[in-house]
């Protein structure tokens, strides 16, 4: 598995580092196959450190913590603690259902935009229908069942997830509605 280690505005020891390689690497290779990745990120906010860690794994699936301490080791524990309570509740629906998943998830690239909120009044007319565009950047859509689209969106903690679906091939999406429950577009 690659680490990448860093810290925001912070510099991050040689003991912090191996600290975080042996206790992310346990906890990993507990309740993951595969991992491929993990990305984890010191900042601090005032009196308190915090910790970002991103994992991803071959399955496709990506999981993410974050906590925050008074010390440095405390928000890396707390991350990890979560870390491994997501790991470990997704454990038995990714073995019962992706067991026989044997290549890593495919990725096709795909443009994404930011556009500009219009700052004027509802009741005003804009000038052109024409957004304007703050950011474009490379997106990676991944191939997925629409069981795997549904874990992935519950672990990252998103509204929805584009993706495409391995059965069909086409471009579909699942979200999360207002009542509750999970919603499939299959266009």
């Amino acid at each position: 598995m690659r680490y990448q280690i860093s810290g925001r505005q912070i510099d991050i020891g040689a003991a912090l580092q191996s600290h975080v390689k042996d206790e992310l690497n346990d906890v990993v290779e507990k309740y993951a196959e595969r991992p491929t990745e993990a990305v984890v990120i010191f900042s601090r906010s005032g009196h308190e450190y915090a910790c970002e860690t991103t994992v991803h794994l071959s399955t496709g699936l990506t999981a993410q913590a974050r906590a925050h301490a008074t010390e440095i080791y405390a928000s890396f524990d707390g991350c990890r603690e979560k870390m491994e309570k997501q790991l470990r509740r997704y454990k038995r629906r990714l073995k019962d259902h992706h067991r026989d998943r044997s290549q890593p998830v495919e990725l096709a690239e795909a443009s994404s935009y930011i556009l500009a909120a219009n700052g004027d009044a509802v009741d005003s007319e804009p000038e052109s229908l024409q957004p304007i565009i703050i950011a474009e950047m490379e997106t990676a859509i991944q191939s997925l069942s629409v069981g795997e689209a549904v874990m992935q969106m519950e672990l990252k903690g998103e509204p929805l997830l584009v993706f495409r679906n391995e059965k069909t091939g086409g471009i579909n999406v699942v979200h999360r509605r207002d009542d509750g429950n999970v919603g499939w577009i299959d266009p």
